[in-house]
């Protein structure tokens, strides 16, 4: 039970780090055994005295003006007084650098479903982000182990069979590109990972190697998994998976045979924390530690089967239970479950069971080996892109009481597995949960969601009954994080999408959005003849077979209790922002008037009318939100979608219009994504 202890008290210490109340949990090592309870509070308190003595080197230089030097890999700046992320684009080659520019503090969500460089910089140890503004000095990386390495694995070898070897071997994904996307959509972004496969290969293969120095081969061969752990870097799933093979070669070493896994994982639990609490933020290390808890309480009760069907079920059951504590997570952070998983790794893992161990000896023998691991890794591609088609499982983010529910859920199902409860009992608990966790879409509230699409504009009204209206979509390069925003918040079909006006910060991202979405009606302005925005637009929805509506002023429209009224444009417009669709959305009482980017002339045009909230024109532009509009709609809230920009955007003028006239200001560039409660 000690194990357990240590585990458990590691934990906590670590979670002190979201919640001083964290110690509450040591309650729960009241069933241990008095020594394990001792040994479990010793454990919490030597992680909390850990995090106590840790300083953040960057805290009194926040926001200033660096030069700082030292040695670039893999995007962070290893230096004297720490390691940052580097934020640079063009990406910088690895090498020794001087660099000047703005230290920030990293960056949180800025849209459901978002990038949270934050919480991952956090769960690897870093504090800051070096903006860079200028490179002073910069030197080639000098030859050194790691490099030879990498050099002795792609020699012979394509570019992505070379991007694959490197990143099963020595952890670097950067060259993956969208080859990891197919195997995310695969179901096999797990086999990308360094982690038990890879040590387990390297660490047989060296025990075998090494027979003849007897039982001492097991502790060589430790060194050498700590020697491998310090050349490809501390990754969480690695550090994890060096840590228990740790164990299991001391347990051998000493003679006492087989370790068991669980009281194994919570060692490593123990071990991994006091060195790196950070580490409990990393997705990466819970994703590891889940699923390995998982095989280990799942798999030993499992029945065997024979001969080859016993192979199928292995594979199959494996994913099952690796996946059983990580599907929330996954859910969460990717929205969605490839379907074909188990076939996946069915198919698929027995290939990289032959990549791994090719490509340690081809880190030793150079371009000897690279016929087999060519053809060999073009198989795996291969079979991984046609795999990545398959259906998918979509699903939004999910909050803290859902990830409660669905543990709750399976807690009874494995009392049963374990026979404390009958299964018709566990059916019936599981069930409950499953229900409860469906009643929040029974109170579904109407919203508006200004989506952080950088310069541009993206709008979400989400209405009960799944009724869901996009406004405008951004610029292409931001379509991945609209396609994310999307998916986190359960979108799958839009009902209305509506294009004000052919310019690309507003439209060119949505043939994207027809092509992945199933779209109702496409609603935009008369047609500009030649426009190539425009035409690519009704190219798309006429590929996608879109139902296309043509607005104009005086158009109205009512979809789920919500109705639009348009009041612009007249249809005889000529310049490209006189012609913006131009609307008041109206339900439950509340009125959102958006106005595309139509100038000042065209504002003057329209019947006045009070509105709740006003979607800021032109992204805070001087030549819309004039006095007279406000004035004549008298809003309370403005959103205001805007990024960096070289226009000014949003002007002091607009803003200090806003003010004089008592209206709350939302921005995206300072806030992300904006959501709100229409009813």
């Amino acid at each position: 039970m000690i194990p357990y202890g240590l585990g458990l008290g590691a934990f906590l210490g670590a979670l002190t780090q979201l919640t001083p109340l964290a110690f509450l949990g040591l309650l729960g090592g009241l069933w241990l055994p008095q020594r394990a309870r001792w040994l479990g509070l010793a454990a919490y308190l030597l992680v909390v005295l850990h995090l106590g003595v840790i300083k953040d080197p960057w805290a009194s230089q926040i926001g200033q003006w660096v030069r700082l030097e030292g040695t670039l890999r893999e995007g962070f700046l290893h230096t004297p007084q720490g390691r940052i992320y580097v934020r640079y684009f063009p990406r910088l080659q690895e090498g020794t650098y001087v660099l000047e520019g703005h230290l920030l503090r990293p960056q949180g969500q800025r849209n459901p479903g978002g990038f949270d460089q934050q919480t991952w910089l956090r769960g690897l140890g870093v504090t800051a982000v070096l903006q860079v503004r200028q490179v002073v000095r910069f030197e080639p990386p000098a030859g050194d182990a790691r490099q030879w390495f990498r050099e002795q694995l792609v020699a012979g070898l394509s570019p992505s069979a070379a991007a694959l070897a490197v990143a099963m071997t020595l952890g670097e994904r950067r060259d993956l590109g969208e080859t990891y996307g197919e195997f995310q959509r695969a179901g096999l972004a797990h086999a990308l990972a360094l982690s038990g496969l890879n040590v387990a290969i390297l660490a047989g293969f060296f025990v075998l190697l090494l027979y003849r120095l007897g039982h001492w081969r097991y502790l060589v061969t430790l060194g050498i998994l700590l020697l491998y752990l310090l050349l490809v870097g501390p990754e969480p799933s690695l550090v994890r998976a060096v840590i228990m093979g740790g164990l299991v070669l001391l347990g051998l070493f000493l003679g006492k045979g087989k370790v068991v896994v669980l009281p194994a994982l919570s060692l490593a639990l123990f071990i991994h924390l006091l060195l790196e609490p950070h580490a409990l933020f990393s997705l990466s290390a819970q994703l590891s530690y889940l699923a390995v808890l998982g095989m280990a309480l799942v798999l030993p009760k499992l029945p065997r089967l024979e001969g080859w069907k016993n192979w199928v079920w292995a594979s199959v059951s494996v994913t099952f239970a690796a996946q059983l504590f990580i599907l929330p997570l996954l859910l969460h952070h990717f929205h969605q479950l490839p379907l074909v998983s188990p076939v996946s790794n069915l198919l698929v893992l027995p290939m990289l069971n032959l990549l791994v161990p090719l490509g340690f000896m081809k880190l030793l023998l150079g371009g000897f080996l690279a016929w087999p691991v060519e053809w060999l890794s073009q198989l795996t591609l291969g079979l991984v892109g046609w795999l990545s088609a398959g259906p998918q499982l979509r699903w939004g983010e999910i909050s803290a009481v859902g990830f409660a529910l669905y543990f709750l859920g399976i807690l009874p199902l494995l009392a049963a597995l374990y026979g404390r409860m009958r299964w018709l009992t566990a059916g019936v608990f599981s069930a409950t949960t499953m229900l409860a966790s469906l009643l929040p879409q029974t109170a579904q509230r109407a919203e508006l969601w200004q989506l952080d699409v950088g310069q541009g504009d993206a709008t979400l009204v989400r209405l009960p009954g799944r009724v869901e209206i996009l406004v405008d979509g951004g610029r292409d390069w931001a379509y991945p994080r609209l396609e994310s925003a999307l998916r986190a918040l359960g979108v799958d079909d839009l009902d209305l999408v509506i294009a004000t006006h052919p310019d690309g910060d507003h439209i060119q991202a949505l043939p994207w959005v027809m092509q992945n979405f199933l779209v109702g009606t496409l609603v935009t302005g008369p047609r500009v003849p030649g426009d190539e925005l425009d035409d690519a637009l009704h190219r798309a929805a006429r590929r996608q077979k879109v139902r296309v509506l043509l607005a104009r002023a005086g158009t109205e429209l009512e979809i789920a209790g919500a109705r639009l009224r348009f009041l612009g444009p007249l249809g005889s417009e000529t310049e490209d922002n006189d012609r913006s669709l131009v609307f008041v959305l109206e339900y439950g009482g509340r009125k959102a008037l958006f106005t595309g980017d139509a100038p000042t002339a065209s504002e003057a045009l329209w019947k006045a009318e009070k509105v709740d909230i006003l979607k800021v024109g032109h992204h805070g532009s001087d030549t819309s939100t004039s006095t007279q509009l406000l004035q004549n709609f008298q809003p309370r809230m403005a959103l205001i979608g805007v990024g960096n920009n070289p226009y000014g955007h949003p002007t002091r003028s607009v803003l200090e219009r806003l003010q004089q006239h008592g209206v709350e200001i939302r921005r995206t560039d300072l806030e992300g994504a904006i959501r709100v409660v229409l009813r």
